[in-house]
């Protein structure tokens, strides 16, 4: 039988080796991972992570799961959010961004309430309704079996907790499409090859977000998940969108 296949960017490769050639992208971007965000976004993202913080409606004691954590940029703005009696794991499945992120935490102060676990999307080390909100920012789009990841994060959800999940996406803006493809192929290779010495990972980034499902096929992915009341809000004219579903 022929091996199964999934894609990487543009390429097709072996679904048991997606993990390792993600891997190797995001350890060549660690150390340059928060400068080339503000670079390729001109600061928005902050924005658009403050929006999801927003939609999460955690509050002091709330235990939450920021899942594919990267650098902590939603862990420090929910850790603040939940205080003392309250609980954030950041998760990430490469040890470079974690390492990245807990120093960059600490560098601001931020320990009491934060825990750092390294972990697979598609198989949560966690309790069953077990967190208060989980989120992932930015990271979906890199998980192998996206339908598994999503199963899981509703799975370790608690009842009634929302699951956000905010990624790049599909432009809806009429006359943008163009625009950002001429962007995000020509303009974010450059960044990457000037700013962190890599432009391969950045054609990467910019391929895997045309693969990656659009607005109303990630929201029925969340339904089938088993998730409730799902639905989206486009940003930045579809560059990103925001879904959000209830553990039922």
């Amino acid at each position: 039988m022929d091996e199964p296949t999934v894609d990487f960017g543009y390429r097709k490769v072996p679904a048991r080796e997606k993990a390792r050639h993600v891997a190797g992208v995001f350890h060549s971007v660690a150390g340059r991972y928060d400068l080339m965000n503000d670079l390729m976004s001109l600061g928005i993202h902050r924005l658009w992570k403050r929006i999801a913080i927003e939609q999460t409606a955690v509050r002091n004691g709330s235990r939450v799961l920021d899942l594919a954590g990267g650098t902590g940029d939603l862990a420090a703005r929910l850790s603040r959010r939940v205080g003392d009696q309250g609980e954030v794991v950041l998760a990430d499945i490469n040890d470079s961004m974690l390492r990245a992120g807990r120093e960059r935490l600490l560098d601001a102060g931020l320990c009491g309430n934060l825990r750092y676990v390294q972990a697979n999307a598609e198989r949560l080390p966690f309790p069953d309704n077990h967190f208060d909100a989980v989120t992932i920012a930015f990271g979906l789009r890199n998980v192998t079996d996206k339908e598994a990841a999503l199963r899981e994060m509703a799975r370790v959800a608690r009842p009634g907790a929302p699951v956000l999940v905010l990624e790049f996406s599909h432009p809806v803006l009429p006359g943008l499409k163009p625009v950002y493809d001429a962007y995000s192929f020509s303009v974010l290779p450059a960044l990457g090859r000037l700013f962190a010495g890599d432009a391969e990972s950045y054609r990467y980034l910019a391929e895997s977000i045309r693969v990656h499902p659009d607005q109303e096929r990630l929201r029925a992915m969340m339904e089938a998940a088993g998730l409730a009341q799902c639905d989206y809000l486009n940003l930045s004219g579809g560059i990103v969108a925001l879904h959000k579903g209830y553990k039922a």
